[in-house]
């Protein structure tokens, strides 16, 4: 797994040790952000269910100011900082040890407002149109802002009112579904 384009292009990232975590391969990755790209002119991107935070890392390569990342597990938590140290971007990004749901409740208190925000859940997950409705409802995207929601081929993504889904892209066992907030 490495960093696909931009500032830190090439750099090998660490992935999260054991099977509970399962990382977007760098095809799927360059497809994605050449669909929603391919590069970015500031804003804030959120990396809910970051895993080893290689997508947060890869939006801030291409251009993204600043980056949330969270994630309840240690073992991802410790991966996500050696990667966050790796690209010398500590300055860009804050870590989160904290359950995704519990995160985007602060973040609407705080007024935390993102141009990017990327869902990656386990794909057993089910209930990710919980997750869609909170960020709706705590204003947490930008007007135009993309929502992009990586799951499983075989579970249907979600649809909201107030999002537009944009694209849709197959690859094999992998789907990705991308929302623009209008």
């Amino acid at each position: 797994m490495r960093v696909i384009s931009g500032e830190h292009r090439g750099i090998k990232l660490h992935s999260v040790p054991g099977k509970n975590t399962r990382p977007t391969s760098d095809k799927i990755k360059e497809s994605l952000f050449n669909i929603i790209g391919p590069y970015f002119s500031g804003g804030k991107v959120l990396d809910l269910f970051a895993g080893s935070g290689g997508l947060g890392i890869e939006a801030i390569s291409r251009g993204m100011d600043y980056g949330i990342f969270t994630e309840k597990s240690n073992a991802a938590i410790k991966t996500i900082n050696q990667n966050v140290q790796k690209i010398r971007a500590e300055d860009k990004i804050k870590v989160y040890r904290k359950d995704a749901f519990k995160a985007l409740k602060r973040f609407a208190d705080e007024k935390y407002v993102f141009k990017l925000i990327l869902i990656d859940p386990p794909y057993h997950f089910k209930d990710v149109h919980k997750y869609i409705d909170e960020i709706m409802e705590g204003n947490l995207i930008e007007e135009d802002g993309l929502i992009v929601y990586e799951h499983d081929s075989k579970v249907p993504a979600p649809i909201h009112n107030n999002l537009e889904k944009v694209r849709e892209a197959m690859y094999g066992t992998t789907a990705i579904t991308i929302y623009k907030k209008h």
